[in-house]
Protein backbone atom coordinates (compact mmCIF):
# COMPACT_ATOMS: atom_id res chain seq x y z
CA UNK A 1 0.00 0.00 0.00
CA UNK A 2 2.68 2.49 1.05
CA UNK A 3 4.79 1.60 -1.98
CA UNK A 4 1.88 2.25 -4.33
CA UNK A 5 1.21 5.65 -2.70
CA UNK A 6 4.85 6.64 -3.07
CA UNK A 7 4.90 5.51 -6.70
CA UNK A 8 1.72 7.50 -7.33
CA UNK A 9 3.38 10.63 -5.91
CA UNK A 10 6.48 10.13 -8.07
CA UNK A 11 4.41 9.44 -11.16
CA UNK A 12 2.30 12.55 -10.60
CA UNK A 13 5.37 14.74 -10.16
CA UNK A 14 6.88 13.46 -13.38
CA UNK A 15 3.62 13.76 -15.29
CA UNK A 16 3.00 17.34 -14.16
CA UNK A 17 6.53 18.40 -15.13
CA UNK A 18 6.22 16.78 -18.54
CA UNK A 19 2.89 18.51 -19.08
CA UNK A 20 4.58 21.82 -18.19
CA UNK A 21 7.37 21.14 -20.67
CA UNK A 22 4.89 20.26 -23.41
CA UNK A 23 2.85 23.40 -22.74
CA UNK A 24 5.95 25.63 -22.89
CA UNK A 25 7.27 24.08 -26.11
CA UNK A 26 3.86 24.22 -27.76
CA UNK A 27 3.37 27.85 -26.74
CA UNK A 28 6.76 29.10 -27.92
CA UNK A 29 7.67 26.83 -30.82
CA UNK A 30 4.21 26.44 -32.33
CA UNK A 31 2.35 29.50 -31.06
CA UNK A 32 5.02 32.22 -31.04
CA UNK A 33 7.71 30.95 -33.43
CA UNK A 34 5.07 29.26 -35.64
CA UNK A 35 7.43 26.42 -36.52
CA UNK A 36 5.96 23.89 -38.92
CA UNK A 37 6.15 20.17 -38.01
CA UNK A 38 9.36 19.61 -40.01
CA UNK A 39 11.10 22.57 -38.35
CA UNK A 40 10.05 21.36 -34.91
CA UNK A 41 11.40 17.88 -35.65
CA UNK A 42 14.70 19.39 -36.82
CA UNK A 43 14.99 21.59 -33.74
CA UNK A 44 14.09 18.80 -31.35
CA UNK A 45 16.52 16.40 -33.01
CA UNK A 46 19.32 18.89 -32.31
CA UNK A 47 18.14 19.39 -28.74
CA UNK A 48 17.92 15.64 -28.14
CA UNK A 49 21.63 15.11 -28.79
CA UNK A 50 22.79 16.13 -25.30
CA UNK A 51 21.51 17.89 -22.12
CA UNK A 52 23.62 20.95 -23.01
CA UNK A 53 22.03 21.09 -26.48
CA UNK A 54 18.62 20.78 -24.84
CA UNK A 55 19.50 23.63 -22.47
CA UNK A 56 20.63 25.86 -25.34
CA UNK A 57 17.35 25.35 -27.18
CA UNK A 58 15.01 25.82 -24.20
CA UNK A 59 15.80 29.27 -22.80
CA UNK A 60 12.07 29.89 -22.29
CA UNK A 61 11.90 26.95 -19.87
CA UNK A 62 14.86 28.35 -17.92
CA UNK A 63 13.20 31.76 -17.59
CA UNK A 64 9.86 30.23 -16.63
CA UNK A 65 11.61 28.49 -13.73
CA UNK A 66 14.20 31.05 -12.62
CA UNK A 67 11.88 34.07 -12.56
CA UNK A 68 9.63 32.23 -10.09
CA UNK A 69 12.44 31.78 -7.56
CA UNK A 70 13.67 34.20 -4.94
CA UNK A 71 17.36 35.18 -4.82
CA UNK A 72 19.00 37.51 -2.28
CA UNK A 73 21.24 39.30 -4.81
CA UNK A 74 18.86 40.90 -7.29
CA UNK A 75 19.22 44.57 -8.11
CA UNK A 76 16.05 46.60 -7.35
CA UNK A 77 13.25 46.15 -9.88
CA UNK A 78 13.64 49.78 -10.98
CA UNK A 79 17.39 49.29 -11.52
CA UNK A 80 17.63 46.49 -14.12
CA UNK A 81 20.73 45.75 -16.16
CA UNK A 82 20.83 45.47 -19.93
CA UNK A 83 21.44 41.72 -20.07
CA UNK A 84 22.66 39.51 -22.90
CA UNK A 85 19.67 37.24 -22.26
CA UNK A 86 21.01 33.84 -23.36
CA UNK A 87 24.46 33.61 -21.86
CA UNK A 88 26.12 30.21 -22.06
CA UNK A 89 29.58 28.75 -22.64
CA UNK A 90 29.34 28.73 -26.45
CA UNK A 91 28.21 32.36 -26.79
CA UNK A 92 31.78 33.56 -26.35
CA UNK A 93 34.29 33.63 -29.19
CA UNK A 94 37.21 35.32 -30.88
CA UNK A 95 36.87 37.78 -33.75
CA UNK A 96 38.57 40.80 -35.28
CA UNK A 97 37.72 44.20 -33.84
CA UNK A 98 37.19 47.34 -35.89
CA UNK A 99 40.84 48.24 -35.25
CA UNK A 100 42.00 44.99 -36.80
CA UNK A 101 42.87 43.28 -33.50
CA UNK A 102 41.79 39.73 -32.65
CA UNK A 103 39.85 39.84 -29.38
CA UNK A 104 37.78 37.46 -27.26
CA UNK A 105 34.27 38.54 -26.23
CA UNK A 106 30.56 37.69 -26.25
CA UNK A 107 29.28 37.23 -29.80
CA UNK A 108 25.48 36.79 -29.65
CA UNK A 109 22.98 39.50 -28.68
CA UNK A 110 19.67 38.27 -30.13
CA UNK A 111 18.04 37.95 -26.68
CA UNK A 112 19.24 41.27 -25.23
CA UNK A 113 16.75 42.82 -22.81
CA UNK A 114 16.40 44.61 -19.46
CA UNK A 115 16.41 42.46 -16.32
CA UNK A 116 18.39 41.47 -13.29
CA UNK A 117 22.07 40.81 -13.99
CA UNK A 118 21.61 37.55 -12.04
CA UNK A 119 19.77 35.93 -14.93
CA UNK A 120 22.87 36.12 -17.13
CA UNK A 121 25.04 34.73 -14.32
CA UNK A 122 22.65 31.92 -13.44
CA UNK A 123 22.12 30.83 -17.05
CA UNK A 124 25.88 30.85 -17.60
CA UNK A 125 26.56 29.01 -14.33
CA UNK A 126 24.22 26.15 -15.27
CA UNK A 127 25.88 25.90 -18.69
CA UNK A 128 29.28 25.65 -17.00
CA UNK A 129 28.10 22.67 -14.95
CA UNK A 130 26.68 20.95 -18.04
CA UNK A 131 29.97 21.55 -19.88
CA UNK A 132 31.94 20.22 -16.90
CA UNK A 133 29.88 17.05 -16.99
CA UNK A 134 30.86 16.59 -20.63
CA UNK A 135 34.49 16.89 -19.49
CA UNK A 136 33.88 14.25 -16.79
CA UNK A 137 34.55 16.48 -13.78
CA UNK A 138 33.29 15.42 -10.34
CA UNK A 139 30.78 17.57 -8.37
CA UNK A 140 33.45 19.33 -6.29
CA UNK A 141 35.44 20.35 -9.37
CA UNK A 142 32.27 21.43 -11.15
CA UNK A 143 31.31 23.71 -8.29
CA UNK A 144 34.82 25.11 -8.20
CA UNK A 145 34.60 25.86 -11.93
CA UNK A 146 31.32 27.75 -11.50
CA UNK A 147 32.73 29.71 -8.58
CA UNK A 148 35.85 30.62 -10.58
CA UNK A 149 33.57 32.31 -13.11
CA UNK A 150 31.45 34.03 -10.45
CA UNK A 151 34.47 35.17 -8.41
CA UNK A 152 36.02 36.69 -11.53
CA UNK A 153 32.77 38.53 -12.29
CA UNK A 154 32.41 39.77 -8.72
CA UNK A 155 35.88 41.30 -8.51
CA UNK A 156 35.76 42.78 -12.01
CA UNK A 157 32.47 44.56 -11.28
CA UNK A 158 34.03 46.02 -8.12
CA UNK A 159 37.03 47.25 -10.11
CA UNK A 160 34.72 48.98 -12.56
CA UNK A 161 32.55 50.45 -9.81
CA UNK A 162 35.57 51.89 -7.99
CA UNK A 163 37.00 53.34 -11.21
CA UNK A 164 40.09 51.11 -11.22
CA UNK A 165 39.33 49.93 -14.77
CA UNK A 166 37.18 51.32 -17.55
CA UNK A 167 34.72 48.92 -19.25
CA UNK A 168 34.78 51.10 -22.37
CA UNK A 169 38.48 50.43 -23.01
CA UNK A 170 39.12 46.99 -21.50
CA UNK A 171 39.66 44.39 -24.23
CA UNK A 172 40.75 40.78 -24.06
CA UNK A 173 43.39 40.39 -26.73
CA UNK A 174 46.52 38.26 -26.87
CA UNK A 175 48.26 40.34 -24.19
CA UNK A 176 45.40 39.97 -21.66
CA UNK A 177 44.65 36.28 -22.09
CA UNK A 178 46.48 32.99 -21.72
CA UNK A 179 45.90 29.27 -22.15
CA UNK A 180 43.23 28.12 -24.62
CA UNK A 181 41.89 31.63 -25.30
CA UNK A 182 45.32 32.96 -26.23
CA UNK A 183 45.93 29.94 -28.47
CA UNK A 184 42.61 30.60 -30.22
CA UNK A 185 43.50 34.26 -30.75
CA UNK A 186 46.92 33.38 -32.16
CA UNK A 187 45.36 30.83 -34.50
CA UNK A 188 42.96 33.45 -35.87
CA UNK A 189 45.81 35.92 -36.36
CA UNK A 190 47.27 33.54 -38.95
CA UNK A 191 44.02 33.23 -40.89
CA UNK A 192 43.84 34.77 -44.33
CA UNK A 193 41.28 37.55 -44.61
CA UNK A 194 40.23 36.31 -48.06
CA UNK A 195 39.80 32.63 -47.19
CA UNK A 196 36.14 32.83 -46.16
CA UNK A 197 35.17 34.95 -49.18
CA UNK A 198 36.96 32.62 -51.59
CA UNK A 199 35.31 29.58 -49.96
CA UNK A 200 31.71 30.71 -50.47
CA UNK A 201 32.01 32.85 -53.62
CA UNK A 202 33.56 32.70 -57.07
CA UNK A 203 34.61 35.40 -59.52
CA UNK A 204 34.03 35.39 -63.25
CA UNK A 205 35.86 38.32 -64.72
CA UNK A 206 35.26 41.13 -62.27
CA UNK A 207 31.87 39.83 -61.10
CA UNK A 208 31.86 37.89 -57.84
CA UNK A 209 28.85 35.86 -56.69
CA UNK A 210 27.97 33.11 -54.23
CA UNK A 211 28.72 29.46 -54.89
CA UNK A 212 25.65 27.32 -54.14
CA UNK A 213 26.00 24.50 -51.63
CA UNK A 214 23.98 22.63 -49.04
CA UNK A 215 24.30 25.65 -46.72
CA UNK A 216 23.90 28.42 -49.30
CA UNK A 217 20.96 28.41 -51.68
CA UNK A 218 19.61 31.10 -54.05
CA UNK A 219 17.18 33.46 -52.34
CA UNK A 220 13.68 33.48 -53.78
CA UNK A 221 12.78 36.32 -56.14
CA UNK A 222 10.14 37.69 -53.78
CA UNK A 223 12.55 37.75 -50.81
CA UNK A 224 15.29 39.30 -52.95
CA UNK A 225 12.90 42.00 -54.07
CA UNK A 226 11.82 42.76 -50.51
CA UNK A 227 15.42 42.85 -49.26
CA UNK A 228 16.55 45.14 -52.06
CA UNK A 229 13.51 47.36 -51.54
CA UNK A 230 14.41 47.83 -47.88
CA UNK A 231 18.16 48.13 -48.43
CA UNK A 232 18.17 51.93 -48.28
CA UNK A 233 16.59 51.68 -44.80
CA UNK A 234 19.48 49.45 -43.73
CA UNK A 235 22.07 51.94 -44.99
CA UNK A 236 20.22 54.78 -43.22
CA UNK A 237 20.32 52.80 -39.94
CA UNK A 238 24.13 52.66 -39.88
CA UNK A 239 26.03 54.89 -37.47
CA UNK A 240 26.79 58.14 -39.27
CA UNK A 241 30.53 57.94 -38.62
CA UNK A 242 30.63 54.42 -40.11
CA UNK A 243 28.56 55.14 -43.22
CA UNK A 244 30.31 54.99 -46.61
CA UNK A 245 29.18 56.29 -49.97
CA UNK A 246 26.00 54.59 -51.32
CA UNK A 247 27.96 52.69 -54.01
CA UNK A 248 29.90 50.89 -51.26
CA UNK A 249 26.70 49.06 -50.22
CA UNK A 250 25.61 48.04 -53.71
CA UNK A 251 24.23 44.49 -53.50
CA UNK A 252 25.95 42.02 -55.84
CA UNK A 253 24.31 38.75 -54.73
CA UNK A 254 21.96 37.32 -52.09
CA UNK A 255 21.89 33.79 -50.69
CA UNK A 256 19.59 32.03 -48.24
CA UNK A 257 21.69 30.58 -45.42
CA UNK A 258 20.77 27.16 -44.02
CA UNK A 259 22.18 25.39 -40.98
CA UNK A 260 21.37 27.99 -38.32
CA UNK A 261 21.70 27.39 -34.58
CA UNK A 262 19.19 25.44 -32.52
CA UNK A 263 17.30 28.43 -31.12
CA UNK A 264 17.28 30.15 -34.54
CA UNK A 265 15.47 27.39 -36.43
CA UNK A 266 12.43 28.91 -38.11
CA UNK A 267 14.05 32.32 -38.55
CA UNK A 268 15.39 33.27 -41.97
CA UNK A 269 19.03 34.21 -42.48
CA UNK A 270 20.59 35.66 -45.64
CA UNK A 271 24.14 36.26 -46.81
CA UNK A 272 24.45 39.47 -48.82
CA UNK A 273 27.51 40.21 -50.94
CA UNK A 274 28.13 43.94 -51.38
CA UNK A 275 30.53 45.99 -53.49
CA UNK A 276 32.83 47.29 -50.77
CA UNK A 277 36.00 48.64 -52.35
CA UNK A 278 37.22 48.34 -55.91
CA UNK A 279 39.95 45.74 -55.65
CA UNK A 280 40.55 43.45 -58.61
CA UNK A 281 38.22 40.42 -58.80
CA UNK A 282 36.24 41.74 -55.83
CA UNK A 283 38.54 40.28 -53.18
CA UNK A 284 37.50 43.12 -50.85
CA UNK A 285 33.75 42.45 -51.20
CA UNK A 286 32.24 42.25 -47.68
CA UNK A 287 29.78 39.46 -46.87
CA UNK A 288 26.95 40.66 -44.65
CA UNK A 289 24.50 38.52 -42.73
CA UNK A 290 20.86 39.59 -42.42
CA UNK A 291 19.24 37.63 -39.61
CA UNK A 292 15.56 37.58 -38.72
CA UNK A 293 14.89 38.33 -35.07
CA UNK A 294 11.82 38.37 -32.86
CA UNK A 295 10.87 39.48 -29.36
CA UNK A 296 13.56 38.23 -26.94
CA UNK A 297 12.66 35.28 -24.73
CA UNK A 298 13.31 37.14 -21.42
CA UNK A 299 10.68 39.75 -22.37
CA UNK A 300 7.93 37.18 -21.81
CA UNK A 301 8.99 36.74 -18.18
CA UNK A 302 10.43 40.12 -17.08
CA UNK A 303 8.49 43.16 -15.85
CA UNK A 304 7.28 45.32 -18.73
CA UNK A 305 9.49 48.38 -19.31
CA UNK A 306 7.70 51.11 -21.26
CA UNK A 307 10.85 53.16 -21.89
CA UNK A 308 12.66 50.17 -23.38
CA UNK A 309 9.84 49.35 -25.79
CA UNK A 310 9.51 52.97 -26.83
CA UNK A 311 13.13 52.87 -27.98
CA UNK A 312 13.24 49.31 -29.34
CA UNK A 313 9.91 48.32 -30.84
CA UNK A 314 11.89 47.26 -33.94
CA UNK A 315 13.59 44.02 -32.89
CA UNK A 316 16.49 44.49 -35.28
CA UNK A 317 17.20 47.87 -33.74
CA UNK A 318 17.09 46.26 -30.28
CA UNK A 319 19.74 43.68 -31.19
CA UNK A 320 21.94 46.26 -32.91
CA UNK A 321 21.68 48.61 -29.93
CA UNK A 322 22.45 45.77 -27.52
CA UNK A 323 25.64 44.91 -29.38
CA UNK A 324 26.68 48.54 -29.67
CA UNK A 325 26.11 49.01 -25.94
CA UNK A 326 27.91 45.85 -24.82
CA UNK A 327 30.86 45.67 -27.22
CA UNK A 328 34.01 47.74 -26.87
CA UNK A 329 33.80 48.46 -30.60
CA UNK A 330 30.75 47.94 -32.73
CA UNK A 331 30.75 46.32 -36.14
CA UNK A 332 30.59 49.21 -38.68
CA UNK A 333 28.08 47.17 -40.71
CA UNK A 334 25.58 46.87 -37.84
CA UNK A 335 22.16 47.99 -38.98
CA UNK A 336 18.58 46.84 -39.33
CA UNK A 337 15.68 46.70 -41.76
CA UNK A 338 12.15 45.38 -42.19
CA UNK A 339 11.32 42.73 -44.79
CA UNK A 340 7.56 42.53 -45.19
CA UNK A 341 6.39 42.39 -41.58
CA UNK A 342 9.58 40.72 -40.31
CA UNK A 343 12.43 42.42 -38.47
CA UNK A 344 16.08 41.77 -39.38
CA UNK A 345 19.42 43.00 -38.19
CA UNK A 346 22.53 43.07 -40.37
CA UNK A 347 26.16 42.49 -39.40
CA UNK A 348 29.38 41.60 -41.14
CA UNK A 349 30.02 37.89 -41.57
CA UNK A 350 33.62 38.26 -40.48
CA UNK A 351 36.25 35.80 -41.73
CA UNK A 352 37.91 36.25 -38.33
CA UNK A 353 35.39 34.55 -36.09
CA UNK A 354 35.78 31.34 -34.14
CA UNK A 355 34.45 29.71 -30.99
CA UNK A 356 36.60 27.90 -28.47
CA UNK A 357 35.98 24.18 -28.86
CA UNK A 358 35.58 22.29 -25.63
CA UNK A 359 38.01 19.60 -26.76
CA UNK A 360 40.72 22.28 -26.94
CA UNK A 361 40.45 22.87 -23.19
CA UNK A 362 42.85 20.23 -21.94
CA UNK A 363 42.41 20.14 -18.15
CA UNK A 364 40.80 21.78 -15.10
CA UNK A 365 43.49 24.46 -14.93
CA UNK A 366 42.88 25.50 -18.53
CA UNK A 367 39.12 25.49 -17.93
CA UNK A 368 39.68 27.83 -14.98
CA UNK A 369 41.72 30.14 -17.22
CA UNK A 370 38.86 30.29 -19.72
CA UNK A 371 36.16 30.83 -17.08
CA UNK A 372 38.15 33.60 -15.41
CA UNK A 373 38.20 35.50 -18.72
CA UNK A 374 34.50 34.79 -19.33
CA UNK A 375 33.64 36.18 -15.90
CA UNK A 376 35.52 39.40 -16.58
CA UNK A 377 33.92 39.75 -20.02
CA UNK A 378 30.45 39.29 -18.52
CA UNK A 379 31.19 42.06 -16.02
CA UNK A 380 32.47 44.31 -18.81
CA UNK A 381 29.34 43.66 -20.84
CA UNK A 382 27.05 44.61 -17.95
CA UNK A 383 29.11 47.66 -17.00
CA UNK A 384 29.28 48.92 -20.60
CA UNK A 385 25.56 48.53 -21.20
CA UNK A 386 24.75 51.84 -19.48
CA UNK A 387 26.51 53.66 -22.34
CA UNK A 388 23.13 55.17 -23.23
CA UNK A 389 22.74 56.74 -19.79
CA UNK A 390 22.60 60.19 -21.41
CA UNK A 391 19.65 59.06 -23.58
CA UNK A 392 17.62 58.03 -20.55
CA UNK A 393 17.43 54.28 -21.32
CA UNK A 394 19.51 53.43 -18.24
CA UNK A 395 19.79 56.64 -16.19
CA UNK A 396 22.25 55.09 -13.72
CA UNK A 397 25.50 53.11 -13.73
CA UNK A 398 24.84 49.36 -13.75
CA UNK A 399 28.14 48.38 -12.13
CA UNK A 400 27.35 50.45 -9.03
CA UNK A 401 23.89 48.93 -8.69
CA UNK A 402 25.29 45.43 -9.18
CA UNK A 403 28.10 45.98 -6.66
CA UNK A 404 25.57 47.00 -4.01
CA UNK A 405 23.34 44.02 -4.80
CA UNK A 406 26.19 41.48 -4.59
CA UNK A 407 27.15 42.58 -1.06
CA UNK A 408 30.48 42.44 0.73
CA UNK A 409 30.98 38.66 0.87
CA UNK A 410 32.23 37.23 -2.40
CA UNK A 411 32.27 33.74 -0.89
CA UNK A 412 28.60 33.82 0.11
CA UNK A 413 27.63 35.26 -3.27
CA UNK A 414 29.49 32.61 -5.24
CA UNK A 415 28.36 29.70 -3.08
CA UNK A 416 24.67 30.69 -3.17
CA UNK A 417 24.62 30.96 -6.96
CA UNK A 418 26.75 27.86 -7.55
CA UNK A 419 24.59 25.74 -5.23
CA UNK A 420 21.52 26.78 -7.20
CA UNK A 421 23.26 26.14 -10.54
CA UNK A 422 24.24 22.61 -9.53
CA UNK A 423 20.68 21.89 -8.44
CA UNK A 424 19.13 23.32 -11.59
CA UNK A 425 21.63 21.48 -13.79
CA UNK A 426 20.23 18.27 -12.31
CA UNK A 427 16.73 19.51 -13.19
CA UNK A 428 17.90 20.15 -16.77
CA UNK A 429 19.03 16.52 -17.04
CA UNK A 430 15.68 15.32 -15.69
CA UNK A 431 13.86 17.61 -18.12
CA UNK A 432 16.05 16.34 -20.95
CA UNK A 433 14.87 12.77 -20.30
CA UNK A 434 11.23 13.88 -20.13
CA UNK A 435 11.71 15.92 -23.28
CA UNK A 436 13.10 12.96 -25.26
CA UNK A 437 10.18 10.81 -24.16
CA UNK A 438 7.71 13.54 -25.17
CA UNK A 439 9.38 14.01 -28.58
CA UNK A 440 9.34 10.27 -29.24
CA UNK A 441 5.61 10.06 -28.61
CA UNK A 442 4.49 13.36 -30.18
CA UNK A 443 7.10 14.60 -32.68
CA UNK A 444 8.88 11.52 -34.01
Amino acid sequence: MYESMIERVKHTQVRLRQQSLAAVFDEFDAGIMKLDPDSRRLKYAKMASHPFSFYRGSAYLFYLDVTREWFPYHTPADRPTWIQGDLHFENFGAFRSERGEIVYDVNDFDEGYLGSYLYDLLRMAVSIDLVCKIKGLDPEDRQQAIETYLDSYYHQIRRFSKGKEDPRSLVFDESRTHGPVRRLIRKLQKRSGHKFLETITDAEGNKRSFVWSEELQPAGQEDKGLLLGAWHDYVASLEEEDRQAPEYYRVKDIALKHGSGTASIGLDRYYILIEGGRAAEGIDDPVLEAKEVRVPVPAYFMPYNESFWEHFLHQGKRVVSTQRAMHHEADPFLGYLTVGDRHFYVRERSPYKKKLKLENVEDREELSDVLEVMGRITAKMHARADADVEKGILPYHSEKEIEKAMGDSCGDFCRTLSDWALSYSHQVEEDYRLFKDWVQHHHA
